[in-house]
């Protein structure tokens, strides 16, 4: 989970959150949790391991608007290969659903796609 706020330059035309920074926002949240668990996808490189976003699917509620503040949430699943990442964005401080999605993930090792074992060692 993490905490927002939403920049004027992510907003379009229309004066709401252009579609493609809510992807952005659950990518990042992505990130920061996986910097929790002690990864980085720079030093996970280096050792020949690599998380690649395999599939993206987001449902939009409602939109936000430049200053408003809001939060990002995900929980893991682990189907076969894949982690699956369910994530969620609040509008603060009503928690009024945004948008939802569903990203799932692989592990490419040497340039090889894995049965997923590096998602089991992350997320012991």
């Amino acid at each position: 989970m993490i905490d927002l706020k939403v920049r004027d330059y992510e907003c379009d035309l229309q004066g709401v959150v252009n579609n493609s920074n809510y992807q952005r926002y659950m990518e990042h949240t992505r990130h920061e949790f996986l910097e929790s668990l002690g990864e980085n996808f720079g030093a996970m490189h280096e050792k020949g391991i690599d998380a690649f976003v395999s599939r993206v699917d987001i449902r939009f509620r409602t939109s936000l608007r430049s200053g408003d503040r809001f939060r990002s949430c995900l929980n893991t699943i682990r189907e076969g290969a894949k982690l699956v990442f369910v994530q969620d964005i609040y509008r603060l401080p009503d928690m009024k659903p945004v948008a939802s999605g569903r990203i799932e993930s692989v592990i490419v090792e040497n340039g090889r796609i894995t049965r997923g074992e590096y998602f089991d060692h992350m997320l012991k």
